[in-house]
């Protein structure tokens, strides 16, 4: 994922965007899947200066989801030539916004169509790297099951 790709950029970084009054500011909220089960925290807001909106919530994955992840490779070789998706330190994923749903009462982001096992499968990635369309795309296709 490389800087001249950017598109999407965290909402602290733009001076002129901000989260507007009659919406929930999200971030430090929990990640609740349709199973609910804990996905993460919200870390981030991330902006498309194109779309200009927030497009996409940055979660930091929770620690179990991380190893769950690594548990959900852990195959025979018989099976086949498999390896891990995901390095040391990457522990982001991002949702987009269009795909969860707010409980603003208890504080939660709700991810009505995504379960826990999709997350813990979903190619994660550090939240120093800059998210390119390439890795929008896989992720997109992941969470709906478009292999493609």
């Amino acid at each position: 994922m490389t800087d001249t790709n950017k598109n999407l950029y965290d909402l602290g970084e733009l001076s002129d965007y901000k989260v507007a009054s009659d919406y929930s500011d999200v971030r430090g909220w929990d990640v609740i899947d349709f199973e609910n089960r804990n996905i993460g925290k919200v870390d981030h807001l991330l902006v498309s200066k194109k779309a200009e909106r927030v497009v996409y919530l940055d979660v930091e994955v929770d620690k179990t989801l991380i190893e769950d992840g690594y548990n959900s490779f852990q195959v025979p070789a018989s099976d086949g030539v498999h390896g891990f998706v995901n390095r040391d330190g990457d522990d982001h994923l991002i949702i987009p916004i269009g795909m969860v749903r707010l409980d603003e009462d208890e504080k939660k982001v709700l991810t009505n169509q995504i379960n826990y096992t999709t997350f813990a499968k979903a190619r994660r990635y550090n939240k120093v790297d800059v998210i390119d369309p390439d890795y929008e795309l896989i992720l997109l296709r992941h969470y709906i099951g478009d292999n493609t």
